[in-house]
């Protein structure tokens, strides 16, 4: 069992792979485990919801060995404004600085991380107990410089009280709404020669669908899948494929409302080997998806030996501030 009085060191035998995709659910716990275990000085994690308990049990072990931890929440969701606000007591209280995204208009749907100067990992999935056993969703690591400065960068700007453009020069591999999403995923679409294939039951915009209709009458094959049930998952993630050489997948749903009117962010991967990942996945959910488990989902063990709770933690902050 790891010591959590120090952080986890990277792995020195083989090569990193610079980008990885992870799709099975208790894959994305574990990956999203070792990322926050990778953190030596600073994490950067946008969150939408937060609920499952290994991820806030490593998020405190990181706090203990004095990594510095910067949440970016929404400052609203449907249904859950006091659990929204007990998450940010909570993370506040382990000793987390917690922002809220400042924005009054516009709805906070981001999902994201950034461990010290990189890895970077985008994703379509809450840190939920349903994301990370129940659900089709989809995590990218990548060590693309270029990415891991455009994620800090929108980081930061995200967290400042005063209302500021996007970031200039930001890579193109991070699709952003509502600032450039429309444009960015639209020219995507048009890429397409032979094949557009799209996971996403909310695929409803106008000019989106016009779009599709035009590729298809220019001979493109444009498949859809709008199942809300594969298999034994549910579908959340939103994943679009053209010509099964180059991926998008994010929080971005193909809506008019997630593409104007929220903060969302998508990644484009064109790294063949997870491409090639992204096209089985897609061919495997279309035909079906997984059956139902047999027994209960794997559990990750947090990373602290002693088994203290985060109450407990929060309990010590308290009692320093008093």
């Amino acid at each position: 069992m790891a010591d959590c009085s120090k952080p986890e060191k990277k792995k020195k035998a083989g090569p990193i792979p610079q980008e990885q995709v992870v799709l099975e659910p208790p894959e994305r716990l574990k990956a999203v485990i070792r990322l926050i275990r990778m953190a030596q000085r600073r994490l950067l994690i946008s969150m939408f919801r937060c609920k499952e308990k290994a991820v806030l049990e490593e998020l405190a072990a990181a706090l203990r060995r004095k990594v510095q931890v910067h949440a970016l929440v929404t400052p609203r969701a449907k249904g859950g404004k006091l659990r929204l606000n007990e998450l940010g007591a909570l993370l506040e209280g382990m000793g987390a600085k917690v922002m809220r995204y400042p924005d009054q208009v516009v709805k906070y749907h981001a999902k994201y991380m950034v461990v010290d100067d990189g890895p970077g990992m985008v994703a379509s999935l809450n840190f939920t107990k349903k994301c990370f056993r129940r659900t089709s969703d989809f995590l990218q690591i990548t060590y693309d410089p270029a990415v891991v400065s455009g994620l800090i960068r929108l980081f930061e700007s995200d967290c400042s009280r005063v209302q500021t453009l996007l970031p200039p020069d930001l890579s193109e591999r991070l699709i952003v709404g509502p600032d450039r999403a429309r444009v960015q995923i639209t020219d995507f679409l048009q890429s397409a020669r032979r094949r557009i294939r799209i996971l996403d039951p909310k695929v409803t915009d106008a000019d989106v669908l016009m779009l599709l209709e035009a590729k298809r009458a220019d001979g493109v094959e444009v498949q859809i899948n709008q199942k809300r049930e594969l298999g034994s998952l549910t579908s959340h993630g939103k994943l679009i494929l053209v010509d099964d050489s180059a991926a998008l997948f994010g929080s971005i749903s193909l809506c008019t409302l997630s593409l104007d009117f929220r903060r969302e962010l998508a990644i484009k991967v064109q790294d063949p080997y997870c491409v090639e990942q992204l096209v089985g996945y897609f061919d495997f959910l279309a035909n079906g998806g997984p059956p139902a488990p047999e027994g209960p989902a794997q559990e990750v063990e947090p990373q602290d030996s002693r088994k203290k709770t985060i109450r407990k933690d929060v309990g010590k902050k308290k009692e320093k501030r008093s």
